[in-house]
C-alpha cells in the first residue's frame, strides 16, 4: 500500500505545533494521537500503533501538544502534562484544522489517547461530537476528563493492562460515567506501559479493529 508522509506545523498556537502525518492510499479515516505524560509525537509506543493503523488504511497524525518552551517548563514541573483543559483545547483546535486540510478534511476522525492524553481526547471528543467518530484509550486516565465524560457520544474503547490494577479501577469508574458508548478491555499480563512481549501488539490490534469498524468515508 502506498503511503504519503508529511511533516507540518499546525497553526493552533504561536509558532505552531510540529506534526507527522502518514496518509495511506485510499484512506478510510484519520486518527489523531494524544500522547501521555511527558511524552511527544516520537513516542515509540504510539508510533508502533500508528504503523498498524496505517496498514489498515487509516491515516495518522502524531503531534507535539506542547511548544518547546512549554515542554521545557513541563520537564521541570510536570504541571502541563496534567493540564487536561489545555491539552483538550489544543486537540479540538487540531481537529478543526484537520477539517480544512485537503488530505484529511474528507476523512472521519478518531482520537487515540495514552495516559493523561486519553482524558484530553475524551474532553475534545465531547467538544467536537460532529467530527470525532471514535476514541481509543491506552492505559489512560479517563477519570481526569471529569464531567465531560457524560457528554461523550463517540464509541470509546478503554484498553488497560491486567497488572495495572489502580488504573483498571479508574477506568471502570470512567466507564460507568461514559455509559453505553464505552467498552473496557483488559490486556492480560500487561503493566501500565505495555512493555511485556506481545502486549503492545494486542493494543494495536484492538485499536485498529475499533477504528476500522467505526471510521469509514461516507459513500
Amino acid at each position: 500500500m502506498e503511503m504519503r508522509t508529511r511533516e507540518v506545523t499546525i497553526p493552533v498556537v504561536e509558532d505552531g505545533l510540529p506534526a507527522d502525518l502518514i496518509i495511506p492510499e485510499r484512506a478510510t479515516g484519520v486518527v489523531l494521537f494524544a500522547h501521555g505524560s511527558g511524552s511527544s509525537r516520537h513516542s515509540p509506543r504510539n508510533v508502533a500503533v500508528a504503523h498498524v493503523l496505517n496498514d489498515r488504511s487509516l491515516a495518522t497524525v502524531l503531534v507535539d501538544l506542547l511548544t518547546p518552551a512549554e515542554d521545557a517548563v513541563d520537564a521541570r514541573t510536570a504541571e502541563l502534562r496534567f493540564d487536561i483543559g489545555l491539552l483538550a483545547d489544543r486537540l479540538a483546535a487540531i481537529v478543526d484544522w484537520m477539517a480544512g486540510d485537503p488530505d484529511l478534511g474528507p476523512l472521519p476522525v478518531g482520537l487515540f489517547g495514552a495516559s493523561t492524553g486519553a482524558a484530553a481526547a475524551l474532553v475534545a471528543a465531547a467538544a467536537r461530537p460532529d467530527r470525532v467518530r471514535a476514541v481509543v484509550s491506552r492505559g489512560g486516565r479517563p477519570d481526569l476528563a471529569g464531567s465531560a465524560l457524560s457528554a461523550v457520544r463517540a464509541p470509546t474503547l478503554l484498553l488497560v493492562g491486567g497488572l495495572d490494577e489502580q488504573v483498571i479501577v479508574l477506568n471502570e469508574q470512567a466507564q460507568a460515567q461514559l455509559g453505553d458508548v464505552a467498552e473496557l478491555r483488559i490486556i492480560p499480563g500487561a503493566t501500565h506501559l505495555f512493555e511485556e512481549p506481545g502486549t503492545l501488539d494486542q493494543v494495536a490490534d484492538h485499536a485498529a479493529g475499533w477504528f476500522a469498524g467505526r471510521l469509514a468515508v461516507p459513500a
